[in-house]
């Protein structure tokens, strides 16, 4: 009974520690570029778009389909980003210990 309820406790801990680090990915950003950095894309470590900015070259109506790439793969760059601090945050919290496929903590 005594692991259990030491199993429960660490559950506990586990659990606050996990709202702290989702409250920290809200305030940390990324920004992802794309053209040269003519595109960037700006986002929190948890993928909320912040911002995007544009350099004042592309602003051409036969450069719309390009700025339109363009601003897809800024987004994507600054997701993996992203993804990649929520990845460390969460390596550091839980002592590099991996979880299962499909196990998702956030």
């Amino acid at each position: 009974m005594a692991d259990f309820l030491g199993m429960m406790k660490q559950a506990a801990q586990l659990q606050s520690k996990m709202q702290e680090m989702q409250a920290e990915l809200d305030t940390i950003e990324v920004e992802g570029t794309a053209g040269g950095d003519m595109v960037t894309v700006r986002l929190t470590a948890k993928g909320d778009l912040k911002g995007v900015k544009i350099d004042e070259s592309l602003y051409t109506a036969s450069e719309k389909e390009i700025i339109e790439d363009l601003l897809v793969a800024a987004h994507a760059d600054a997701r993996r980003k992203a993804e990649a601090v929520m990845q460390e945050k969460m390596k550091a919290l839980t002592g590099g210990l991996t979880l299962p496929p499909g196990m998702n903590l956030t």
